[in-house]
């Protein structure tokens, strides 16, 4: 009887309460404790409820409390340690970001067009297209490109005008600055522009396009 009693006042209780305190149906510790006080205050005086039952589930109630809190100090810290991922992102802007390959894909038919950092103006210089064992395919000679990321064109033919076959080349330049000065790029390093969040996702500009952080190898200054 006293158990139809608690049940009944707590379904009347849950009845009357407010829409929407509870949309996801989710009981926390204060729910817990809200029922283990109807189940007291129904209970049959002549037949209380055994003390060590009492024990168990007030002991219930602390291991959910602890829970609870272990469960929020772990979401401040995942916030935490988001917003020092982010502030890290960010103070990469203005350094150099190595992708760790200098590949390019031809595919037979269009022209491979690829980005090269010039940390200075280039005067004069070459840019090699290597084959997967390092041996030279073509050459393209650039002269007066601008300081920073400069856009540049191979039409898939070696040096004797031949159609290379489809696959992975690697590209390597050498080139002198106004001064004479000798400089060595590559493709895969550009200076980091900007950064932007996608969710708890960080894209950063290097060249033209935004890729994951996550897929840059190295950040050193520039």
């Amino acid at each position: 009887m006293a158990i139809n009693n608690a049940t009944s006042a707590t379904k009347t209780s849950l009845t009357n309460a407010p829409a929407g305190t509870n949309p996801k149906g989710i009981l926390g510790k204060d729910d817990f404790m809200k029922l283990l006080l109807v189940e007291l205050r129904y209970q049959d005086p002549t037949q209380p409820m055994d003390t060590e039952k009492i024990l168990s589930q007030t002991s219930q109630l602390a291991t959910l409390e602890s829970a609870d809190n272990t469960n929020n100090s772990l979401d401040k810290l995942a916030k935490s340690l988001q917003s020092s991922r982010n502030f890290s992102t960010i103070s990469a802007i203005g350094k150099m970001a190595d992708t760790g390959s200098n590949a390019i894909v031809y595919e037979d038919g269009k022209k491979s067009k690829f980005e090269l950092y010039f940390s200075d103006a280039a005067k004069s210089g070459t840019v090699n297209v290597l084959d997967v064992d390092g041996n030279i395919v073509s050459t393209i000679p650039i002269e007066n490109m601008d300081q920073g990321v400069n856009s540049i064109e191979w039409n898939g033919k070696d040096s004797k005008g031949n159609k290379v076959d489809n696959g992975m080349y690697y590209i390597t330049a050498k080139y002198s600055d106004v001064d004479g000065k000798e400089h060595k790029t590559r493709v895969g390093r550009y200076p980091i522009e900007s950064v932007r969040f996608d969710g708890d996702k960080a894209l950063v500009k290097i060249g033209s396009s935004y890729i994951p952080f996550t897929d840059i190898k190295e950040v050193t200054q520039g």
